[in-house]
C-alpha cells in the first residue's frame, strides 16, 4: 500500500512539473525587506511570479515582463498573458511587480528592475535558466523601466555580502514595447510626473531619457510602436531606435500605422497582433526562442 501511495505522489508531481504555462507564487526581491520601502504592504514589496514553458520545449532562456502603467500603477493584461505568451515559445518568464507612484519614483523602479536581473542571473541554476540569456521587456512606462535596465547597469558588487548584489544587472536584450523612451519632448507627461516629481533638474531629465544613454554596450533591442498611438508618441521608439543604429547595436523596429496605446499582445486586432511573432522570429534570432 505504501508504494502504491508513494507511485501516485510521484505521478502526480511529474503531472504538474509537465504542465505548461504553470505559475508558482511571487517570490519577494528581497527577503528581508526592500530597501527605501515606506511600509509593508503588498504595494512596498517588489516581487517576481515565474511562468514555467512545456519542460520538452524550454530553450533556457528567461524573459522578465514589466507592466506599464504611468509608473502609477500596473496593468495586469501586460503581465500574466505576456507571460503566458513567452511560455509558448519556449521562454521561463517573470512577471515583475515593481515600486511605484504615488509612494516610489526614481531610483526606486529601476532598483526594482536591476535587482530582478541580478536574483536571475544569481540563482539561474535553481531555476533552470542561462544566465546569459536573460531578457526584459515592458510596454508604456514599463517600456521605459525595460529600456532604463537596458542603458543603466553595472558588473555587480564583489565586496557584497549579498550574493545577488555581486553579479551583473545588464540584460542580455531588451524590448521596450510602445515604451516611453525620452523624459524630453515626447515624453508621456503622467509617467514623468510620476517617476521624477513636479520639478525635475534638467540633469535627471537628461539622465531618464533612455535616447542620450545608449552606448554600444546597449544591449540587443526590439521595438514596436504604432503612429496612431495618442497616449506615448511614437518618436520614442524612433528616437531610441536612431541612437541604437548609431551606436552599432542590434535592433528591429517595428511601426504600425494603426492601433491604439495599451492593446498588449492585441488579441482583438487582426493586423497589431501580428506583432508577437515578429517577436518571436526576433528572439529566434537572438537564440532564446523555440522554433516553433
Amino acid at each position: 500500500m505504501r508504494h502504491l501511495i508513494m507511485i501516485l505522489v510521484m505521478l502526480s508531481m511529474n503531472s504538474f512539473v509537465q504542465n505548461s504555462n504553470a505559475e508558482e507564487k511571487a517570490v519577494p526581491l528581497w527577503p528581508d525587506g526592500a530597501p527605501g520601502a515606506v511600509g509593508t504592504e503588498e504595494a512596498d514589496i517588489p516581487t517576481l511570479t515565474p511562468y514555467f514553458p512545456d519542460p520538452d520545449k524550454a530553450t533556457g532562456a528567461a524573459f522578465i515582463v514589466c507592466p506599464g502603467g504611468g509608473y502609477g500603477g500596473l496593468a495586469d493584461h501586460e503581465g500574466k498573458p505576456v507571460a503566458e505568451w513567452l511560455n509558448s515559445i519556449g521562454i521561463t518568464s517573470f512577471v515583475l511587480r515593481y515600486r511605484h507612484a504615488p509612494n516610489y519614483g526614481h531610483p526606486i523602479p529601476l532598483g526594482d528592475a536591476q535587482r530582478a536581473i541580478r536574483t536571475l542571473r544569481a540563482q539561474a541554476e535553481d531555476w533552470k535558466i542561462d544566465p546569459d540569456r536573460i531578457g526584459i521587456m515592458g510596454f508604456s512606462a514599463g517600456g521605459h523601466l525595460t529600456a532604463s535596465a537596458g542603458t543603466h547597469y553595472d558588473a555587480g558588487n564583489p565586496d557584497s555580502a549579498d550574493p545577488i548584489e555581486r553579479v551583473s544587472c545588464r540584460p542580455d536584450a531588451i524590448a521596450p514595447i510602445y515604451g516611453v523612451i525620452s523624459m524630453g519632448k515626447y515624453t508621456h507627461q503622467g509617467s514623468k510626473k510620476n517617476l521624477l516629481g513636479e520639478n525635475p533638474s534638467q540633469e535627471l531629465i537628461d539622465l531618464m531619457s533612455n535616447e542620450k544613454q545608449v552606448t554600444p554596450d546597449t544591449p540587443p533591442t526590439f521595438l514596436m510602436h504604432t503612429v496612431e498611438d495618442k497616449g506615448v508618441h511614437s518618436n520614442n521608439s524612433l528616437l531610441f531606435a536612431l541612437a541604437l543604429r548609431e551606436a552599432g547595436v542590434d535592433h528591429e523596429l517595428h511601426l504600425y500605422q494603426m492601433g491604439r496605446h495599451g492593446v498588449g499582445l492585441a488579441p482583438d486586432d487582426p493586423i497589431l497582433s501580428s506583432w508577437p511573432e515578429r517577436m518571436a522570429d526576433w528572439l529566434r534570432i537572438q537564440g532564446f526562442a523555440s522554433e516553433n
